[in-house]
């Protein structure tokens, strides 16, 4: 069955391109899997998010995949909302819903966007363990012209690393961002799972 991707080897490091297999074996199934888990993340964040950013700002959605991220921003009133992801077969998924204003390929590691271009970018489930690295926020911060925000998430396996959390505190201990919002709450609660969801301000 699908849903048996959903088990404690979905949390662990592996290489991007093991990632990249996953994700594009997952891709047809992964709405279904996740939404039967009780995914509440993203609308977590979202909701979050707005109450930090003008929901007619433009907004990036970082590792779009299937669009679930996109939809909660569209519901939390952001108007402007633009997609990228590595996996080709979750974009192909994504397109044609009329969730994102522009939507696009990126490369592992990469983001090729001018810095300033979004006032806020969403991260949703995508900086994690067995997912994007740490130094992940790093790229993200640095697309974001001063006063940006970058909303993420980091769930209960992530959380128990301390590769991303000394990560994070490094990052908001150098003065480059300053935390604005953390909250634990659901995350997979059909899976016992729960998220911190974070608001960094860059400076």
């Amino acid at each position: 069955m699908a849903s048996e991707r959903m088990n404690t080897k979905l949390w662990k490091p592996r290489s991007v391109t093991e990632t990249m297999a996953i994700y594009a074996d997952w891709a047809k199934d992964y709405d279904a899997d996740v939404l039967a888990s009780g995914y509440a993340t993203p609308m977590r964040a979202a909701t979050a998010l707005t109450g930090f950013v003008d929901t007619t700002a433009p907004v990036l959605d970082f590792g779009c995949g299937t669009g679930l991220s996109g939809k909660a921003l569209q519901a939390a009133g952001f108007t402007t909302v633009d997609g990228t992801d590595i996996s080709a077969e979750m974009l192909a998924l994504s397109e044609g819903q009329k969730i994102y204003r522009r939507i696009w390929r990126s490369q592992p590691r990469v983001l090729d966007v001018k810095a300033g271009t979004y006032d806020a970018i969403l991260a949703c489930g995508v900086v994690s363990l067995g997912a994007a690295p740490p130094e992940t926020l790093d790229l993200l911060i640095t697309a974001l012209g001063p006063d940006g925000h970058l909303a993420f998430s980091y769930n209960d396996p992530t959380l128990a690393d301390p590769a991303f959390t000394s990560h994070l505190a490094a990052l908001i201990a150098g003065g480059s961002v300053n935390k604005v919002f953390l909250k634990h709450g659901p995350h997979l609660p059909e899976k016992g799972m729960g998220s911190d969801v974070i608001i960094l301000r860059k400076a």
